[in-house]
């Protein structure tokens, strides 16, 4: 089987593994953890959203964030707009050229309406004049479909249901689709059907797969995916994260897993695993909580031993 050279791994821990974190996170912790992702070598990240302080009070620091970071000519920031209004001020805060904003639907009706109040014909709408008017600035758009395999309140998704809205979102402009498994219930068949349905209306090169690790899965569905030739995966350090709306939902796969995954397959990612794991550890020491990766409590445990 034919695996790519390298792959990109999207760090999604800043912005959604931290915004549901019940305890105020400081913006110098935010900004010290996606400077250690920079120096780590994640050349992509998520670093904040652009949503109202209301439903997700833990972004409201948004600019401060983007204001603070280390900017690198060679990293691309992404930020979470789901309308104008949050596009406009992610406009206003553009920290850098090679900025994306990032459009989040869902391919679960029931999903769509407890996520962002709206049925998913209405949430394309929104994202329509956001899509235009961020190509009329040069910014790159990605569209990211949550619940593609599974739903906390339908069940499972069909994939017929993953490529409808993957047409429409292709069809308004966004320029890369993220396929996630948002409460991590997916599993390598179901993940490729999924992926599947969506390459229909996107070329290979423009899908990412966002897979949480509710039932461990994550990073054998990573490698479904890999072997269907994907080759951008959404990934979160220590494995932050988790779904406000799906109970027991865990965080997105962590990126030090991944990391080894596909360092041991002989895959490169431009990242330095040592201090990837350096970078996690000190977010879950903040958190009060134990390091979400396995390969990193490996190598921490390790390092005891040597």
């Amino acid at each position: 089987m034919n695996y790519p050279d390298t792959v990109q791994l999207i760090d999604v821990g800043a912005r959604d593994g931290l915004q549901n974190e019940k305890q105020t996170v400081p913006t110098d912790v935010k900004i010290a953890l996606i400077n250690g992702l920079q120096q780590a070598g994640i050349k992509k990240l998520e670093a904040t959203s652009f949503v109202s302080p209301k439903w997700v009070p833990q972004m409201a620091d948004n600019q401060a964030v983007l204001s603070g970071i280390d900017i690198y000519d060679d990293v691309v920031y992404s930020v979470l707009t789901p309308n104008m209004k949050g596009f406009e001020s992610a406009l206003a805060s553009r920290p850098s050229q090679a900025y994306e904003v990032v459009i989040f639907g869902s391919a679960s009706e029931a999903f769509s309406q407890k996520n962002i109040n709206c049925s998913i014909d209405e949430s394309i709408e929104r994202f329509a004049p956001v899509v235009t008017a961020a190509k009329a600035q040069g910014i790159g758009v990605r569209g990211v479909i949550s619940c593609t395999v599974g739903c906390p309140y339908e069940g499972d998704v069909l994939p017929s249901q993953v490529a409808a809205v993957t047409k429409k979102m292709v069809a308004i402009g966004a320029e890369h689709i993220g396929i996630a498994d948002t409460i991590g219930v997916g599993t390598p068949i179901k993940v490729q059907n999924a992926l599947s349905a969506a390459l229909d209306y996107i070329d290979i090169d423009h899908i990412s797969g966002h897979f949480h690790d509710t039932y461990g899965q994550a990073v054998a569905n990573t490698l479904a995916a890999l072997q269907m030739g994907v080759r951008q995966f959404d990934t979160s350090v220590a494995g932050l994260g988790g779904c406000p709306y799906a109970k027991g939902a865990t965080g997105n796969v962590a990126t030090e897993d991944v990391v080894y995954l596909l360092h041991g397959m002989g895959i490169q990612t431009g990242i330095n695993l040592d201090k990837l794991v350096d970078v996690g550890q000190k977010i879950s020491e903040f958190l009060g909580r134990p390091n979400g990766s396995k390969v990193a409590r490996a190598i921490l445990n390790k390092r005891k031993t040597t």
